[in-house]
């Protein structure tokens, strides 16, 4: 099992930026694939990013392609998400997810889940 604990949101003007971290605990980080979730009150929650194990392979939902980048640092057990070119659509809040498996799950279910941080993006 691996616990998750995200930081790194806040406020943020439309076209800023923010690096969102997650770090989990546990020494088999590397055997997870890792995803970064957001959600919006009254809406289901939306699939953003993932990374396999290694970090060399990446997934982007279309709304954040070319603006959100997912990378990972296994040696500090800790998985990212640098936020650019922020809209305000993209306030949520984001959760930081893991799978149990060293690839991407095909349907972007994951196992674990962090408690999130709030991303606003004021216009």
């Amino acid at each position: 099992q691996v616990q998750l604990v995200e930081s790194g949101g806040g406020l943020v003007q439309a076209g800023g930026s923010l690096r969102l971290s997650c770090a989990a605990s546990g020494r088999t980080f590397s055997r997870y694939a890792m995803g970064w979730f957001r959600q919006v009150p009254g809406k289901e929650r939306e699939f953003v990013a993932a990374i396999n194990w290694s970090g060399g392979s990446t997934d982007y939902a279309n709304s954040v392609k070319g603006r959100f980048t997912i990378s990972r640092d296994n040696a500090k057990n800790t998985v990212y998400l640098q936020m650019s070119s922020l809209k305000p659509e993209d306030t949520a809040v984001y959760y930081c997810a893991a799978n149990d498996g060293f690839a991407i799950p095909v349907r972007r279910q994951f196992d674990y889940w962090g408690q999130g941080t709030q991303v606003t993006v004021s216009s």
